[in-house]
């Protein structure tokens, strides 16, 4: 016999339903209601009829292999064979983490396709694959972060087993693995969680729709609902760590709010299993304390996605000055990024108008990851432009450069590496009229300079939408291509030998720059890295020394023993002896 329960306070009866039989079951004084049936062996469906409303799928379900509104399966943890004994992921301080969607990533967009590619990011150099949401969500494509199934690997990708013999195959081959989740909202579709319980307020509310109840009447079990998600990935798929989407767009009055929470126990799972686990936030408030120890009155997180870096590196190599890129664009802004992480730190926001964020006193580099791009900054555009779009070779060169030699955790994202010619496009499933139209007409009005032409925003829901995003794996052996991911291969080997490259230091990093002749000069311990962003050659003074020459972008750089002549659009990066 299996003992089945649900957290339901809402209604006033809770049956089960197993195939044609309905199954009464009884409440507690918890709001739990429980019901003994005859177990279901691996891949038996089921679900709950809520005051003779149903069948709807469990809120934990494991599986959902007919989407977010089917039934649910039943899934044994126990009986999956991992091969991974012993492993241990990477610290983060020497990680270089690669972002990548599992549907957009090989032609099949499955999990069991992407282990097909895992020796091309050990060749790369790459420690961490970062999978994009993987739960169910609305339909057979998406981004992941309209999910409502949180405890379901999607079925198009492959299901719990796929899953699991990826994160399993990617240990083999010496490769951690972080898993994006979102917990600051739900999806628009298949979202029944309020018909059981208070899993959403009203007194809040996030820019994808109402906010989650985690400081109100009944948020108890919300948030046991959220830590149990988290605690399931880690522990029974094998992830080495997690990404908390948009923790910005949580709202937590609590003393304990729910971040420091989870992220306690996340740390007794750590010691439990014996393997090392990590949190990165993602939070657009430059707040440190989602960093610090709660000794010190933190929230104890890992790392932080750094955008600051990005907007100030972003507008320096295109020029862009749109929306928040208005309050970026100097060389200043990027050398305080790399000697600080946050550009806004307490200073005068133009774009938000008011003073934002906090200094991150006592933190080091290896605290914030360092990016040129992401599934955000990428696909958040209307047409979906890489930076290999919006930039020269020359510039996605520099770039590559000043992120890998930075005093932060570098992160590519797919196709990065070689120069993607595909633009990584939004895109989505929904299978109601109603909601593709709207996801349609909210696109269109994103983006207000399209207003003459809303045609030529890419129709999400359009599948040729979609198939434009998967990347071209053929053009890595195309030589401009090949180039690109020579230098990335390059720069990654020299981060990893180079000992001035490996701390995280941001206090030593030094760093001279001539706003108007565009060239910067970043010096890390016995490395100079020297880069040329004006229209004209620019010589630019290094330190006193024989310099060895570890890496040039372009064959015209030439150097002397105390000048670099660099062309424009080119870097170098020297060594002085030891």
């Amino acid at each position: 016999m299996r003992t089945f329960r649900i957290w339901a306070p809402k209604p006033k009866m809770v049956e089960l339903a197993l195939g044609p039989r309905r199954i009464p079951m009884s409440r507690h004084e918890d709001d739990w209601w429980t019901a003994e049936a005859a177990s279901l062996d691996a891949g038996g469906d089921y679900g709950f009829i809520l005051d003779g409303k149903g069948p709807i799928p469990d809120p934990r379900s494991s599986s959902q292999p007919s989407g977010v509104e089917g039934l649910s399966r039943a899934v044994s943890h126990e009986t999956f064979a991992w091969s991974d004994s012993g492993w241990q992921a990477p610290p983060l301080s020497s990680a270089v983490i690669y972002e990548l969607h599992v549907g957009t990533f090989t032609p099949q967009g499955t999990f069991e396709a992407a282990i097909e590619k895992l020796d091309h990011l050990v060749e790369l150099g790459a420690t961490h694959i970062e999978l994009m949401p993987v739960n169910e969500f609305s339909g057979n494509r998406g981004w992941g972060y309209d999910g409502v199934d949180l405890y379901a690997p999607h079925h198009a990708y492959g299901g719990p087993d796929g899953l699991k013999r990826l994160v399993d195959a990617c240990h083999l081959k010496r490769l951690a693995v972080i898993l994006d989740v979102v917990y600051n909202h739900f999806g628009p579709v298949g979202n029944f969680l309020d018909f059981f319980g208070f899993y959403t307020t009203d007194h809040f509310k996030t820019p994808w729709g109402p906010a989650i109840n985690f400081d109100g009447p009944n948020s108890d079990e919300v948030r046991r609902f959220f830590c149990d998600n988290a605690l399931m990935w880690l522990r029974d798929y094998h992830f080495d760590g997690l990404r908390l989407d948009a923790l910005h767009a949580i709202v937590d009055c609590s003393a304990i709010p729910f971040i420091e929470q989870l992220a306690g126990e996340v740390k007794e799972l750590e010691a439990r299993l014996g393997r090392h686990l990590v949190l990165i936030a993602e939070s657009d408030r430059n707040d440190p304390r989602l960093l610090m120890p709660r000794e010190s009155g933190g929230f104890a997180l890992h790392a932080h996605w750094n955008d600051d870096f990005h907007h100030s590196l972003h507008t320096v190599l295109t020029g862009e000055t749109a929306g928040y890129y208005a309050d970026f664009g100097s060389l200043a802004d990027f050398c305080k990024a790399l000697r600080q992480a946050y550009v806004y730190d307490g200073y005068y926001s133009k774009f938000r108008k008011c003073r934002h964020g906090r200094p991150p006193i006592g933190l080091d580099g290896h605290r914030f990851l360092a990016y040129l791009q992401n599934h955000d900054q990428i696909g958040n555009r209307a047409l979906g432009e890489r930076s290999s779009f919006l930039m020269s070779e020359a510039r996605l060169k520099v770039g590559a450069a000043l992120v890998l030699a930075s005093p932060f955790v570098p992160m590519l994202f797919q196709g990065e590496e070689w120069g993607a010619s595909t633009p990584f496009l939004y895109f989505s499933d929904h299978q109601d009229g109603a909601l593709a139209e709207a996801v349609r007409e909210g696109r269109r009005r994103e983006f207000p300079a399209f207003a003459e032409h809303p045609a030529d925003i890419p129709d999400p829901q359009a599948l040729e939408t979609f198939a434009r995003s998967k990347l071209t794996w053929e053009e890595v052996l195309q030589p401009r291509h090949a180039a690109i991911l020579d230098w990335h291969k390059r720069l990654i080997r020299m981060r990893r030998s180079e000992p001035a490259l490996c701390d995280g230091r941001m206090d030593l990093v030094r760093t001279q720059f001539d706003e108007n002749n565009r060239w910067l000069v970043v010096e890390r311990g016995t490395l100079t890295i020297v880069s040329n962003l004006g229209q004209a050659p620019a010589a630019v003074r290094l330190r006193k020394g024989p310099h060895q020459l570890l890496a040039v972008s372009d064959v015209g750089i030439t150097v002397t023993v105390t000048t670099a002549t660099l062309p424009p659009d080119s870097v170098a990066i020297f060594k002085l002896p030891e």
